[in-house]
Parts: structure tokens; C-alpha cells; sequence
């Protein structure tokens, strides 16, 4: 098999993995890449797949429309691979060596009997354009029907954000040198990058690329990390020589944040699973930062904590990612609109549990990737209302629309992921 057939097919097990059998699409990536060598395949495959995903509902319209028998039960593959082929050609790659790549994986795939109508249909697509449809189109009708609820003059604007490609964030690492002298090693390597007003440590790049390409990536110059995310550092703002909490940390990127912009603090960065706290502890190596990384459930501080209070909490919480749908379109798949009350329930016992740990004058600073109210402004509304000691404190426009109690950053705005915090005082 060609190295372009391999990724395609590579590209199509993913796809089928996802659509068709349940996976997630980061443990479905995360089993496949490892086995291609070339990191511009991996890449291909990444970016085929993520395009699929976001276009699947247009994608199957024009298969139901083109074919004269719909596709069977038994033929996930081969529609994996078809949506994998009109995801090609509307990225830009040129059409015959899509094609040719994506027909040669047919064969590889055990589909050589079809190979022919995969030429057929592809060809199809570069002669007529794919069938357009509604910006919520692969939205649950649940969900769709909640963001309108929560975001009535937004939703369709947040329905066409999720669809888009994602530009990539990188977060200069002060540590290792500024924002500015990293855009221009950026700019020496002849890659094309912006900086951001509101986000002292972040570039905006115009094209994606492999973290390897970047310079100074393993020497821990960079990390990759959404603007969204990066305001977090600002939200919570610790003043020097803190106790800092990161208790949903992996894969650790804001712990790493504020340990970049203030050597002083003593951050402790906790997450429930062991093998991502492992991959926290290799990401702080690779940035240089003396953070602890460990395992703990943090809605059971009794396993973990030591019984010193922190200055300052961050809970960036499990919830539906709502916020970050063009980055994990699977998200439209695999969520349950009973997920969200057993996501509320997770938020308010981490809220609950950890509030303790948080010494008199400290700040706790609840966030996540998610759009909808309930699991954000009326979240913090129940917290505030069960703990006397609370006081919810102001942030400024840079972290998005007013909720009254917090601040939501909307997919897509500014270029960013959607993403909600909110800044609790203790008395």
C-alpha cells in the first residue's frame, strides 16, 4: 500500500470507528497516528477526519442523492472512506492524487469490488459542488433547541462557528523567551503568525501546522493552547508566592501558564486519571517548570490533600464541551441530553469539595468549554446561594458576555473557542 493510500485508509478506520461503532474521536486518533511514521500523514489524517466530521451530514446528503442504492449496514467502511475522499477536495488537496490515493485505499481497505464507484463518486464531487445544508445540521435536536434557550440572538452564529476549521493557538512560553521575540523566530522560520491584544502571551498562526515544525517546541519554547483557554492565567490572577490548585488539570496546560508568567508560585496540578497525570508531568519537563503533578479524584480531597490551605483554586470542570465543537465535533455524536444533569451534579460536587480547601480571602475560579447556562451561570447562581461565604466577583469584557455571574466567551469569537469563567471570593 502507497504511504497516501495507508493515510486515507488510516483516515477511514478513524471515521468508522467514530461514526459507526461509538469511539470517541481523541481515543480513536490517538490508537491510529502512532502507527503512521510520516508526521504529514498524521496530519492529513487528523485534518481529513475533523472535516468529515464537521461536513458529515452534507456528506452523506450528496451519497444518498449520487447513489442509485443507498449504502448498507455492513458498508460503514466504505462510507468512512467516501466521506474521507470529499473531505480531501474540499480542503484543497489536489484532486488526483486524492483520488488516486483514496481509491488505492479502497483496494487496501478489502474494497477493491468498489473501488471503481469511490472513482465515480469522487470524481462526481469535482464536477458538482457537495449539496449545502443548515449550519445546525448535525446538531441533536436537544442540544440545538438549548443553545437557542441560552444564546437566542447568537445560536446561529455559534451553529456556524462549530462548523469552521479552528485556528491554531500557540502560547509563548515567558520563561523561555517574550511573545514578541518568539514571532520573530516564527517569522525567521517563515511562518506566518499574529499576535493578540487581549492575550500577552499568544499567537494566532494562519495556517496549522505539526508541533514539531515549530521552533523551539521541544526545547519547550511554545505550547499549542486556544486564546480562550490562555485567558484563564488572567481570570484567576494569583498574586506572587501563591498556593495554587489545578484540580482537573490535564493535560496541563493552564497550571503550566501561570507557572510561565510567575516563577513564585507553588502550583499543584491534580487530575483523576493516572496516565494523563503522567503526560502532565512529561509536559512540565519539556517547559522546564517545577510544578507537582499528581493523581487524585478532586472531589475527594482526603486521598490527596495535605491539609494546607491554597491561595487560589482552579476548577476547569468536566462538562459537554459545547464550547469547543469545531475542535471535537464528535461531541455531537456521543452526547445524551441525560449528560448534562450527571455533568451539573460532577460541577457542584467538585464546587463543594474543594471551596473548603481555599484559604479566607482566596479565589476559586470555576470554568469550562461549555456554552449552555446550566451547566455555567446557573451553576455558579446554585453555589452562590448554598455557600454564605461566597462572593462572585467582576471580570472585565476581555472574558466575553456578561452572564451576570460570569463571563462566556462564544465559539468563534475572536477567533477563539467558547469558553465560561467565573471569580468567587471566600470571606
Amino acid at each position: 500500500m502507497s504511504d497516501g493510500a495507508a493515510a486515507r485508509a488510516a483516515a477511514a478506520r478513524v471515521l468508522d470507528d467514530v461514526l459507526h461503532r461509538g469511539r470517541s474521536l481523541k481515543a480513536a486518533l490517538g490508537a491510529a497516528l502512532p502507527q503512521l511514521d510520516d508526521l504529514r500523514d498524521r496530519a492529513l489524517v487528523e485534518a481529513v477526519v475533523l472535516a468529515a466530521l464537521r461536513q458529515r451530514v452534507r456528506y452523506n446528503a450528496a451519497l444518498d442523492a449520487w447513489m442509485a442504492r443507498p449504502l448498507g449496514q455492513r458498508d460503514g467502511l466504505l462510507r468512512a472512506l467516501l466521506l474521507a475522499g470529499f473531505a480531501q477536495l474540499e480542503l484543497g488537496l489536489p484532486a488526483h492524487a486524492a483520488l488516486a490515493a483514496t481509491v488505492d485505499a479502497a483496494r487496501a481497505l478489502g474494497r477493491a469490488h468498489q473501488a471503481g464507484m469511490v472513482n465515480a463518486l469522487l470524481r462526481r464531487a469535482t464536477r458538482e459542488p457537495l449539496p449545502e445544508g443548515a449550519a445546525d445540521a448535525a446538531w441533536p435536536d436537544w442540544l440545538a433547541r438549548q443553545v437557542r434557550a441560552d444564546w437566542p440572538r447568537q445560536a446561529e452564529a455559534i451553529f456556524a462557528a462549530s462548523m469552521a476549521v479552528p485556528p491554531m493557538w500557540l502560547r509563548a512560553n515567558r520563561r523561555a523567551q517574550s511573545r514578541d521575540a518568539y514571532l520573530a523566530l516564527l517569522q525567521e522560520a517563515g511562518i506566518d503568525a499574529a499576535t493578540d491584544d487581549a492575550l500577552p502571551d499568544a499567537l494566532r498562526l494562519h495556517a496549522p501546522l505539526p508541533v514539531q515544525q515549530l521552533p523551539g517546541f521541544d526545547a519547550g519554547a511554545v505550547s499549542v493552547q486556544d486564546g480562550a483557554a490562555q485567558a484563564v492565567a488572567d481570570a484567576l490572577a494569583p498574586a506572587a508566592g501563591s498556593r495554587v490548585l489545578d484540580a482537573c488539570a490535564a493535560p496541563g496546560g493552564k497550571a503550566a501558564h501561570l507557572a510561565e508568567r510567575d516563577p513564585s508560585l507553588r502550583v499543584l496540578a491534580l487530575d483523576a486519571d493516572a496516565r494523563r497525570a503522567r503526560r502532565m508531568q512529561d509536559t512540565f519537563a519539556r517547559l522546564r517548570l517545577d510544578i507537582a503533578a499528581r493523581t487524585g479524584d478532586a472531589t475527594r480531597p482526603q486521598g490527596w490533600w495535605d491539609g494546607t490551605p491554597f491561595d487560589a483554586i482552579l476548577i476547569d470542570a468536566p462538562c459537554s464541551a459545547t464550547g469547543i465543537v469545531r475542535r471535537q465535533p464528535d461531541v455531537l455524536l456521543h452526547r445524551r441530553e441525560s449528560d448534562i444533569a450527571a455533568l451539573r451534579d460532577t460541577q457542584a460536587n467538585l464546587l463543594d469539595a474543594l471551596w473548603p480547601l481555599l484559604a479566607p480571602g482566596g479565589a476559586l475560579l470555576y470554568a469550562t468549554c461549555s456554552i449552555l447556562r446550566a451547566e455555567n451561570a446557573a451553576q455558579v447562581d446554585a453555589f452562590l446561594a448554598r455557600t454564605p461565604a461566597a462572593a462572585l466577583e467582576p471580570l472585565d469584557a476581555r472574558f466575553g458576555h456578561d452572564t451576570g455571574s460570569g463571563r462566556q466567551h462564544l465559539p468563534g469569537e475572536g477567533g477563539m473557542d467558547g469558553f465560561f469563567c467565573a471569580r468567587l471570593r471566600k470571606a
